[in-house]
């Protein structure tokens, strides 16, 4: 056999020798790792059963331990159960007890009053036996008289009460007769009473107005300025403002004329800015104006809430409000109106208190009877009717416009506090010095000039000064003509002439003034 072949073959059988070896001993490791493995599995059993051995036997001992626990709370839950149902039996016992007495109590005391109403029969019927024979005794006691007196019972009956009420009849008259004059002395007397008090107690200042107004000054000089060059910035002011600067000698001063105070007051407080500010020209003044008009508004409006508060009057309308503050600044016959009005408030408050009405609603009533005085616009009614319509617009109790439109007997008076604010109308106004009749027709022939003015057409502004010898008309320039301002001039001075009653005479100025304004941005 060849060499190569031979050495082939051994090959092959040394690989296929080595190959069974290697699984001989393969075999022999893995059947030690089982072994290993089933001892380990073998312990860890045997721990996993000693383990749980062990958490039966702490579960069970666990267990028991609550069911004894369980077991004695039961125990005492039954035990304080029956103590509470043996302590409710033992009050039930006791009620049960306390009810036996009560009845035994009751039965006996039944008994008691059994004896007491028998006792009672006998003695009801002795009486009666008594009272017949009082009756027998009376009767007969009756027919011995009328037999000696010759009339029956019924006659002298009545012949004794036809005398008794003769003369009780004469008594009541003349006891009637003396409450009346007593009741007559008293009620005046008390009648007096009440307004002295109500007059005594009430000591409202009193301000009669005048129709100037002096501004002071820090030196003369400031008169130049608030005249100006020819007199451009007073004339402005005067345009403006509708009231007249009286600039003359009187040192550091210069006296503001009007009839209307709201308008001096407007003019004062704007000079007074102007002055302060320095810069005094025509644009400026009316921008000043126009500011201090709003102003004033403003302060309007806060004087009618201070007078609220003071007089302690709630819940009145803004307006209502308003409508006092502005009577700060009119006067009814000279005699300042918001003072008059403060005045009746308090006199009637006072006057209701003592009669025992409402003081407040009578001190509300008081407060607003002249608001028909101080109307937005011009209108035909009184100014009572007007007051009361006001005042009903704006939600007042039907006793307060009743009292304001009846105070001067326009309306039917049908709540107790209308005569009141009369009365207390008529007490602060009808004492001496209280006003000024003169005055109060100079102001009504100023405001008849003016109003004469604004009738035409194409008039914005028309203003009375001079105390009422000067008419001065401002006229809108897209309306009116430099020709038809001297025909207006003419024509108002002609009705002027012709409808009112002056004295001297009234100088008519039309002014008509055109203007370009633009701004420089």
């Amino acid at each position: 056999m060849d060499q190569s072949v031979i050495s082939i073959i051994i090959g092959a059988v040394a690989l296929i020798v080595g190959i069974v070896g290697g699984k001989f001993i393969f075999a022999k490791d893995t059947k030690k790792k089982v072994e290993e493995a089933e001892q380990q599995a073998n312990t860890l059993i045997r721990e996993a059963e000693l383990r749980a051995e062990t958490i039966k036997k702490e579960k069970q001992l666990e267990a028991k331990e609550k069911f004894v626990q369980l077991k004695a709370e039961h125990d005492k839950e039954v035990l304080e159960r029956n103590k509470k149902i043996s302590e409710g039996e033992n009050r039930v016992k006791q009620k049960e007890i306390a009810i036996n007495q009560k009845d035994t109590a009751l039965d006996k005391q039944i008994k008691e009053n059994e004896a007491i109403k028998e006792n009672l029969n006998r003695q009801i019927e002795v009486v009666n036996l008594k009272r017949t024979e009082l009756e027998k005794h009376q009767e007969e006691h009756i027919r011995r008289l009328e037999k000696i007196a010759g009339l029956t019972a019924e006659e002298a009956k009545s012949q004794l009460v036809e005398s008794l009420k003769q003369e009780a009849q004469t008594q009541a008259l003349a006891i009637q007769q003396e409450i009346v004059e007593e009741a007559k002395q008293k009620a005046n007397k008390e009648a007096r009473k009440i307004v002295i008090q109500s007059i005594q107690r009430t000591a409202a200042e009193q301000t009669i107005e005048n129709t100037v107004t002096v501004f002071n000054l820090e030196s003369d000089e400031i008169k130049g300025q608030i005249i100006g060059r020819e007199g451009r910035n007073i004339r402005a002011i005067e345009a403006a403002t509708g009231v007249d600067l009286i600039v003359d000698d009187t040192p550091e001063a210069i006296v503001l004329s009007s009839f209307d105070p709201l308008r001096r007051e407007i003019a004062r407080l704007s000079l007074q800015r102007l002055v302060s500010d320095g810069r005094i020209h025509p644009a400026r003044i009316e921008e000043v104006v126009e500011k201090t008009r709003k102003q004033l508004e403003e302060q309007v409006m806060e004087i009618g809430e201070r007078t609220v508060i003071e007089l302690g009057i709630h819940g009145l309308h803004k307006e209502l409000v308003r409508i006092v503050g502005k009577m700060r600044f009119r006067s009814s016959y000279g005699q300042n109106l918001l003072m008059h009005s403060r005045e009746v408030a308090n006199l009637c408050g006072i006057m209701a208190a003592e009669l025992g009405l409402n003081p407040k609603l009578a001190k509300r009533a008081g407060l607003l009877h002249d608001i028909g005085k101080v109307p937005d616009e011009e209108t035909e009614l009184s100014h009572a009717l007007l007051g009361a319509k006001l005042a009903e617009k704006f939600g007042e109790n039907p006793a307060v416009v009743n009292a304001i439109g009846a105070h001067h007997d326009e309306m039917e008076m049908q709540y107790v506090i209308s005569p009141i604010v009369q009365a207390c109308d008529a007490i602060s106004g009808a004492r001496p010095g209280a006003r000024r009749e003169i005055m109060q027709q100079y102001l009504q022939r100023i405001k008849d000039l003016e109003n004469l003015a604004l009738g035409y057409q194409g008039v914005e502004k028309a203003y009375a000064i001079q105390a009422g010898r000067e008419l001065r008309v401002i006229v809108e320039a897209e309306k009116v003509s430099d020709t038809d301002s001297d025909k207006l001039s003419f024509e108002i001075a002609q009705k002027i002439q012709t409808e009112m009653t002056y004295p001297g005479q009234i100088k008519v100025t039309v002014i008509r003034e055109k203007r370009a304004v633009n701004v420089a941005r």
